[in-house]
Order: structure tokens, then sequence, then C-alpha cells
């Protein structure tokens, strides 16, 4: 008892309002790294030095924010800010950690459209591409180690890849079948399925925080769901989601690039599990060959700039918005039709994660307790590897040769005589440094560039 006392005695003060506000915005300034980097600095700034909250709580909702469509550690640092401070807490905190990195992708935008023809612009793009597919290649290990627990996980990884790859099904209706596979899977052989991809191990810490010694003394009567709570949420947060993209149709027409854009996204932002790499695979075969807002190795250039800036690496749809938009704005202003786009995309793939949370959070128990839903997600997740497996696939053809031709369904063959020898030269360096030699991915990033403009001036 004396034990706990001291421990409770050392928590700090619950944080004001104005102490969270400055707090996400220095998060949202330097989250770089992608998700595992953006979650340790949360982990280190909420958990470890400030102790707003406890690490079994901070497990707990990190657990639950992963089993949700779109970026984890957005969702994440939205949910502890609601925890502190309500709905406004929550909405500063997801707003202020998307924001800056949303600001230097439209001035990224901006600057390419414009300038990407420039022999020196284009000769650094060169190096970046070469990069990217290194960092997507990481991305198949990484989640691979995490999701491919047994054969059956496997199983689903390969079945998952020929399903995009080969017979070119959707990405949403590959996702439904995995979770399909999973709950099905999981009442017959439960010992298959059981667990999540996404837990840890072992018992975590019990040091507690600000928001744990609030919880005790019966302070948070907004983390207890009422019968309205949730008809209530879905009420107010479906219509501030998709009420601008039924205007911006009713007003351009369905039609229209934005229409386009509002309705494509929308249906990504409910079906985006396992980041940015897994939707990247479809959102890239759409924008480039359904709707033709973008060439192949476009693309590329997107997700290199995207790992660039802070924020979730989803920002890379921004990037499409902006430039879908800017080729297709008709009689106004590209850059203004551009910025437009921008800010649709943006309000479509991070809308619905104030939503997810907010509807959500409140019976968090109850939905990590589900052992049928975290055998579907498990699934779901093991099927995100043969997506992400099919991105490098597609980004090493586009990448490292000049042509590729359609066969069968559609699925891509390179010609072998269109390898650009220099692409596979930077290609293949990026994976040593990144695999082999442990070199972080912007040095990468910036050293590729550096090595492109070399080559092309050769």
């Amino acid at each position: 008892m004396a034990g706990n006392d001291a421990e409770t005695a050392r928590v700090p003060p619950a944080p004001s309002f104005r102490e969270a506000v400055r707090l996400w915005a220095r998060i949202g300034l330097l989250s770089f790294g992608g998700p595992a980097g953006q979650i340790a600095l949360m982990h280190k700034e909420l958990v470890e030095e400030r102790r707003w909250i406890g690490e079994q709580r901070f497990l707990h909702a990190l657990n639950y924010c992963m089993l949700l469509p779109g970026p984890e550690a957005q969702q994440l640092a939205v949910y502890v800010g609601w925890l502190l401070h309500r709905t406004a807490g929550g909405l500063v905190a997801g707003i202020l950690f998307v924001l800056p990195g949303a600001l230097v992708m439209l001035g990224l935008s901006s600057f390419y459209m414009l300038y990407n023809d420039a022999p020196v612009i284009e000769a650094l793009f060169f190096g970046v591409k070469a990069a990217v597919l290194a960092v997507v290649v990481e991305a198949v290990i990484r989640i691979g180690k995490r999701a491919l627990k047994n054969r059956v996980m496997v199983a689903i990884a390969v079945a998952a890849f020929l399903a995009i790859y080969v017979v070119k099904l959707p990405f949403p209706l590959i996702i439904l079948l995995a979770g399909l596979a999973g709950w099905v899977g999981n009442r017959v052989a439960p010992a298959l399925f059981s667990g999540s991809a996404h837990g840890k191990s072992g018992v975590a810490d019990d040091s507690k925080g600000a928001v744990d010694l609030m919880f005790e003394r019966g302070e948070l009567e907004h983390t207890r769901p009422t019968k309205w709570h949730a008809p209530r949420t879905i009420a107010i947060w479906l219509p501030i989601w998709l009420g601008p993209v039924a205007l911006i149709a009713a007003l351009t027409g369905p039609a229209s690039v934005w229409s386009q854009l509002g309705s494509f996204f929308s249906v990504m932002a409910v079906v985006t599990f396992g980041g940015a790499y897994a939707v990247l695979a479809y959102v890239a075969q759409a924008a480039v060959s359904s709707f033709g807002w973008l060439a192949p190795g476009e693309m590329v250039d997107g997700l290199g700039l995207a790992e660039t800036t802070p924020g979730p690496l989803i920002l890379v749809l921004q990037f499409v918005g902006f430039v879908a938009a800017y080729r297709h704005a008709g009689a106004i202003n590209p850059l203004l039709g551009g910025a437009l786009g921008s800010l649709l995309t943006l309000w479509v793939t991070f809308v619905p994660c104030f939503f997810w949370i907010f509807l959500g959070a409140p019976y968090i128990e109850q939905l990590r307790q589900n052992k049928a839903l975290s055998a579907a997600l498990g699934a779901i997740t093991a099927a995100v590897v043969g997506v992400v497996m099919n991105l490098a696939l597609w980004f090493a053809l586009h990448v490292v040769f000049g042509t590729v031709r359609s066969v069968g369904l559609g699925m891509e063959i390179p010609v072998l005589s269109s390898l650009d020898w220099r692409a596979a030269l930077l290609s293949i360096a990026a994976m040593v440094a990144m695999l082999r030699l442990g070199v972080g991915m912007l040095p990468t990033l910036a050293a590729s560039a550096l090595a492109g403009l070399a080559l092309q001036a050769l």
C-alpha cells in the first residue's frame, strides 16, 4: 500500500488544455519515421517523460487503434487527447498531428507540378524512386514478421498477392474475404487464428499516469458509454464526413474530378487496414489505370515526398488528390484546383479517423476481448502482406524498367530490354543500405537523390 501511495504521489497533475496543445504541436512537428517512430515518440512524451497516461492504458489504446482502418498513430493521438480533454482534446490532438505534414505536402505538391520537368528536379526524383522501392521492400519484411505467424497466414498472404496481381480483385474485396476467412477459421481451427498480430507479449509495466488517477477518482464521465452514445456520434459525424462530398457532387456534377476524389477516398477510409503501404497498391493502380490521374512514376514520386514529411505516411493520398485536380481543374486556376483536391482528399481521409475513435473508444474493452474480431483482423493483416508485396513489385516494374506490358487479366510483366541499369543499381544500393547496414530512411532517401543527380549527369 505504501508503494502504491508513493507511486501515486510521483504522478503529475492532469495537464491543462493549453499544455496539451503545446505537446500535440510538438509531436506533430517531430513525427517522422512512420508509425513505429511516431508511436515511440508519443510513448516517450506521454508515458515516460510526462506520465500523462500509464503504460497499460497506452498499450490498451494502441491495440484498439491498430484494429481500425486508417493511420494508427494519428488515431492514438486522438484517443489520448479525447481521454484528457474530451472531444475538443481529441480534435486538437488529431489535427495538430496531421497539420504540419499536410502543409509541407501541399507546398511540395505545388512545387512538384510547377518544376518537375526541370532536369535537376527530374534527376533528384530519379534517385528518390530507387530509395522508395527499398522502403517498400523493408515494409514487406517488417509487416511479414509480425503477421505471418504460421503456414495458414502465409497462405492467406500468397492468396492476397495472387488475387490483386494476377486476378486484379479490388482491394476492398480482398480485405472482406480475408476477414471472412479469419472469422470462419476462428470457429473451425481457433489455434491457427488466435491472438492478434498487433498485440504484445508479456505483461506491461503497471506504472500509472494522470489519466489513470482521473479514472480512479471517477472524473472521466465521457468515457462511459450511454445508450445514446453511438446514435448521437453517428448522427453528428457521418454528415460531417460525407456532407462536403455530397455538396461538391451537387455543385460540380458526379463526373468531376472532385466528386471522384471524394467518393473514391471515402471508400479507402473504410478499408485501409494495414496502413498506407497496403492501400497504396490499390490507389496506385486506380489512380494510374482506372482514373488516369497520374503516370506510374509519379505515384512513386508522391510516396518519396510523403516519406520526407512529418505526419502519417498516408499523406501520400494528398499528393494524389492535388495532382489529379491540378490536371483536371477545368476553368479554374490549376493550383487552386489542386489545392481544393488536396483539401478534399485530406478531409475524407482523416475525418473518419475522428469518427472511429469518438464512436468506439468507450467500447474499447469489449472490442479488445472479442476473439472472433481479433482472428478476422489477424487474417486481414496477413492479407496486407500480400498486398504490399504487390506494391513492391509494381514499384519495381515501373522504377527499374522503362516499359511493361499486360498479359492475361491485366497482369503486368516487364520488357527486359527496357531495363534501366542506373535505376537497378540505385535500388540495390538503397536496399543494402537499409536492410543490411541499418541506414535510416531519411539518410537513404537523401543519398539516393544525390546519387541520382550524379548518374543523370553521367
